[in-house]
């Protein structure tokens, strides 16, 4: 029998690039828009980049993004990758229309859930002009103190509104109110009257050792304030162990529902946190200081450049030294590995790591990676001494914590309190109480990670390893605040819609996990077993907190609140 010859596939001239060509015109366009310097190519730009070019046409094309390899010298792949993984890139294929000039994200996290966000989206919605707007939803903005919160977004100009409503948004959008509201920061000047920058000189100039500074961080009990609590000095020690070049790298994304404290710090006096950064970077004898800075924050991004400007002009800092990224919509990059992962230009996904090493980041060189509230103290407590920072606890415990307390307060906002108060003493002597009408049930102490625990549980100190004995934790202090009017098969849906969206999907489960553990809370019965045994997966084989985090809150509704979910018509059978 004779075999049928097999025609080979057609293919181009053997050299010739698969794929789509290059557009010379997108190219020179690119070219135009990020400069022609060599040092413009690095890896680590990448994001920077698709900043710059979504910001000028509100969107990235696949033929800037393939001029955009062809610039950068990067596969296209690791290109729409990284374009494609985070949120506020608006990838657009050749055969698709742009998004609409201007797009409103609505907030959907659970304290704009509890101020009404849902029904603000529909009605935005049913009203806007498609051709020229469009509605989205959005996770946490970092505003919760102001719920429910809309952002107007038009071509790299960034607005929120606090206590959105849709006159207020339809009033900003006739007004072309779109640039963000800047705040009211202290300046050099004013920071340097107060002594400030004076632990940076001394430390500079050998007055100050790192061993001295190191004990009394140490005394004054500083711990990692972005979630993790790990020891500040211990940190610091871990890092200088390992051979140099060292870099620092401070984590301002934080996107823990109901988190808002960081904003509040560097909204108000800047040049603290960058004095304790700078001490931190000089502690590890670090090559460069980098922040990684959320792009919720956009008039954050303005003052700190500002800020920055100021100390090298002032010759505090040598230009280039303090390098300022912006994130794009990613809460997987308050991980720290992942945040490095994205400083580097690559998607936020963590990493496999041991615990308790140095990280190793910005092409694998020892990276010290803090919290920007951690950092923010470092000066104060020089100042007046680790007996000042301690001695404010309560319940035997030490330290100061800033408390984002959000939900149903009647003055909700940033509250600087001893750690180790209650939660029923926080609202009572910090928040106001609760709103009329309402009546505690219950509350997060550690935003959407850190459980959920009753009102008869109030009396509990919020602090490091006080929480742990009832499943939960305090995290970064997201205080969300529930009342008896509240729906809690809403609450557990909103959580869990989260962090299914917010899922790197590195991890199956994870990724598979949280979308499965959302469609089982969406039914009017939910199964004991079956929810208990998908929990137990995703805390035991995730990669990084997130998938480890997520089970919380649906774990502490079926330990303290079977009584309330049936009264509200969920049964829960095994």
């Amino acid at each position: 029998m004779t075999a049928t010859p097999v025609t080979p596939p057609r293919r181009g001239p053997r050299g010739q690039p698969r794929g789509r060509n290059l557009d010379p015109a997108a190219l020179t366009e690119i070219q135009a828009l990020l400069g022609d310097a060599p040092a413009l190519t690095r890896r680590d730009l990448l994001i920077e980049h698709l900043h710059v070019i979504q910001d000028r046409y509100g969107h990235l094309s696949l033929r800037h993004l393939r001029a955009l390899a062809a610039f950068m010298n990067l596969p296209m792949a690791a290109i729409y990758e990284t374009a494609t993984f985070y949120a506020h890139f608006d990838v657009v294929h050749d055969d698709q229309a742009p998004p609409p000039a201007t797009t409103i994200r609505v907030c959907d996290s659970l304290s704009c859930q509890l101020a009404g966000a849902e029904a603000l989206r529909k009605e935005l919605e049913s009203g806007a002009d498609a051709s020229a707007v469009r509605v989205i939803r959005a996770p946490c903005m970092g505003r919760c103190d102001t719920a429910p919160v809309v952002e107007l977004a038009s071509r790299g100009h960034h607005r929120h509104l606090g206590h959105a409503t849709v006159a207020s948004v339809g009033d900003a959008l006739a007004a072309g109110e779109l640039h963000a509201e800047m705040p009211d920061w202290q300046r050099l000047a004013g920071y340097r009257e107060g002594n400030g920058y004076a632990l940076l000189a001394a430390c500079r100039a050998g007055e100050v050792g790192v061993d001295e500074l190191t004990r009394m961080l140490e005394e004054a009990g500083l711990r990692g304030l972005g979630g993790a609590g790990f020891a500040t000095f211990k940190k610091w020690g871990f890092v200088r162990a390992e051979p140099g070049p060292r870099y620092c790298a401070i984590n301002a994304d934080e996107g823990e529902p109901g988190t808002f404290k960081d904003r509040y710090y560097l909204e108000r006096s800047p040049h603290c946190f960058l004095e304790g950064a700078l001490v931190s970077a000089w502690a590890v004898e670090a090559e460069a200081l980098y922040i990684y800075l959320r792009d919720e924050y956009p008039a954050l991004h303005q003052v700190l450049r500002e800020a920055i400007r100021e100390l090298e002009t002032a010759g505090l800092v040598d230009p280039g030294h303090i390098v300022l990224r912006r994130g794009a919509g990613a809460y997987i990059c308050g991980e720290e590995s992942a945040m490095i992962e994205s400083l580097e230009g690559k998607p936020g996904k963590p990493r496999h790591r041991p615990p308790f090493v140095a990280q190793r980041g910005l092409f694998d060189r020892p990276t010290l990676v803090n919290n920007v509230e951690t950092v923010y103290w470092i000066p104060p407590i020089w100042a007046r001494g680790a007996d000042w920072f301690a001695g404010h606890g309560r319940h035997g415990r030490k330290g100061l914590r800033s408390f984002s307390v959000s939900g149903r307060v009647k003055n909700p906002g940033v509250h600087l309190a001893p750690a180790g108060i209650t939660l029923n003493e926080l609202v009572e002597e910090y928040a106001g109480g609760m709103q009329e009408g309402h009546e505690l049930l219950a509350y997060l102490p550690g935003g959407a990670s850190g459980g959920i625990l009753p009102a008869h549980k109030a009396d509990i100190p919020l602090d490091f390893d006080t929480l742990q004995p009832h499943d939960s934790f305090i995290g970064s202090a997201a205080v969300i605040v529930l009342s008896d009017q509240d729906d809690l098969r809403a609450v557990a849906t909103n959580l869990l819609a989260f962090f299914a969206d917010e899922s790197c999907g590195q991890c199956t489960p994870c990724r598979v996990g949280t979308e499965k553990m959302l469609a089982l809370l969406e039914r009017d019965t939910w199964n004991l077993a079956e929810l208990d045994r998908l929990s137990r997966v995703m805390m035991d084989a995730s990669i990084c907190g997130l998938g480890q985090a997520a089970p919380n809150p649906v774990l502490g509704l079926l330990k303290d609140f079977r009584d309330v979910l049936a009264d509200q018509n969920v049964i829960v059978r095994g």
